[in-house]
């Protein structure tokens, strides 16, 4: 009954705090217009941020139909009805349970022209390490990838704590392996660093 009310009452919650805390902050995008020419392109992108990382992504989104990769846990469970809220699809599946068949329903939706989204550090770390699966999805897929993070500071905040200045960072998009799509092949690194690039959606 618990489980039941906590996966039922918090995903419209949740949603709505999000929401709000867009609405309350000053948003300054970075880099917006690489990912942009991209899409003008009709490619489409890996989109990578770290775990820690995911509370304002729902608002980040610049394309038209993404699908983000979830684990299978009861959390997963909660953060796939949140972020369903935004338009978003899950696939389910992680490092520890089902990663196999995740990563490979996650190349035919890549090879089938959508984007999709990862957390290359897992729910589990180590935190702020890239794992392989991200570079092998690029290589399956030939599609680039983004990574993405935000920074949030105090500067003229309100008298309840809520930050009015909010940065989304990214770095330059990366690619790996063969890509079908003209883009220059880049050797994978195994920690990714913001490079003061970013963008998100106004």
């Amino acid at each position: 009954m618990m489980n039941w009310l906590k996966l039922t009452l918090l995903p419209p919650i949740g949603a709505g705090v999000i929401r709000w805390l867009g609405r309350t902050m000053g948003i300054q995008t970075e880099g917006a217009e690489g990912v942009d020419k991209l899409y003008r392109k009709g490619h489409r992108l890996i989109i990578a941020f770290w775990h820690g990382r995911q509370l304002m992504m729902p608002l980040t989104y610049r394309g038209t139909e993404a699908h983000i990769l979830i684990s299978q846990h009861r959390d997963g469970e909660l953060i796939h009805r949140i972020v369903s809220r935004f338009g978003f699809r899950s696939v389910r599946g992680s490092t520890t349970r089902g990663g196999v068949m995740a990563l490979r329903e996650l190349i035919r939706l890549g090879r089938s022209g959508v984007d999709l989204v990862i957390t290359p550090d897992g729910p589990k770390g180590p935190r702020h390490v890239a794992q392989i699966g991200a570079v092998q999805l690029a290589q399956a897929t030939g599609l680039p990838i983004v990574p993405l993070t935000f920074s949030c500071s105090k500067k003229n905040s309100s008298r309840a704590g809520i930050g009015s200045w909010f940065r989304i960072r990214s770095a330059v998009a990366c690619f790996a392996g063969e890509s079908r799509s003209g883009f220059r092949v880049m050797r994978p690194r195994r920690r990714w660093k913001p490079s003061g690039v970013s963008w998100s959606r106004s």
